[in-house]
């Protein structure tokens, strides 16, 4: 399958739990992940979300069993012929470049690990087009110790968008970030992944708020998934009243899991 195929994914009675744990983690999940979408989960630390991230991006095979459906659709996909890991980009927390690589290098890395010869210099020229793209194109040449925080993640968002990859799993990029850097990111991630599938953890009631077309909140032990509307208004959205009444929501349902 090519990288620009589509992918949405349907999850029926999901059910997963740790091999040598005698409690589930998640039970009785469903939720939908449309194509070209942003798909928000939150829910309180240890309810499951970064779990349910690492499964589906192949990291938890050998470690959980998996109990339900999940159906994945698109052009020339189905969930005989796909393995979804294949087709996924995951960003986490913490940036995790390598300190001994500079910037642009960083970015060209997944590229060492693709099935197909290497073309360097195309690579390249691609790796720093997307450099400009995130704004960082004077800094292609620096090590990652010379780049504040804000800057580490964007050639991190650069480095996921250098894979190409129809789904993208993001596991709180934002969380470290102060307010005003984490807002300009959110609005460049919208941006530039506009043509794929994105899952977007985060514990930010107002960053779900602002990014989300479809929205979970993992709650109960183990977790089931929750589902609340989003407002009309297209992503990322200006904080109106509408927003703060989903944000004042959203606190009330994750409150139920601390009583």
């Amino acid at each position: 399958m090519c990288a620009k195929a589509i992918i949405g994914i349907k999850i029926r009675h999901g059910g997963l739990q740790y091999r040598g744990s005698s409690a589930s983690t998640l039970a009785g999940v469903n939720m939908t992940i449309p194509a070209k979408q942003w798909t928000v989960l939150l829910g309180r630390s240890g309810s499951g979300k970064t779990t349910l991230l690492r499964y589906l991006a192949g990291l938890l095979d050998d470690q959980v069993e998996w109990q339900g459906e999940i159906e994945v659709s698109g052009n020339d996909v189905s969930a005989e012929n796909i393995v979804l890991h294949d087709h996924i980009a995951y960003m986490a927390q913490q940036d995790l470049l390598l300190p001994w690589l500079n910037v642009l290098d960083n970015v060209c890395l997944s590229s060492r690990f693709a099935n197909v010869a290497p073309n360097k210099e195309q690579d390249k020229q691609r790796a720093l087009s997307l450099l400009e793209q995130v704004g960082l194109a004077d800094n292609a040449y620096m090590t990652p110790a010379q780049l504040s925080g804000g800057m580490r993640q964007r050639v991190a968002l650069a480095r996921t968008l250098m894979q190409d990859k129809p789904l993208v799993l993001m596991d709180e990029p934002f969380s470290a970030l102060d307010a005003v850097t984490r807002h300009k990111l959110q609005t460049l991630s919208v941006s530039l992944l506009k043509d794929k599938t994105v899952v977007l953890i985060t514990h930010d009631p107002q960053e779900a708020v602002r990014l989300a077309d479809q929205l979970y909140v993992l709650q109960g032990a183990p977790a089931q998934a929750q589902q609340l509307d989003v407002p009309e208004s297209s992503p990322p959205r200006k904080l109106d009243a509408e927003c703060a009444a989903l944000q004042q929501a959203i606190l009330d349902q994750l409150e139920k899991d601390y009583e």
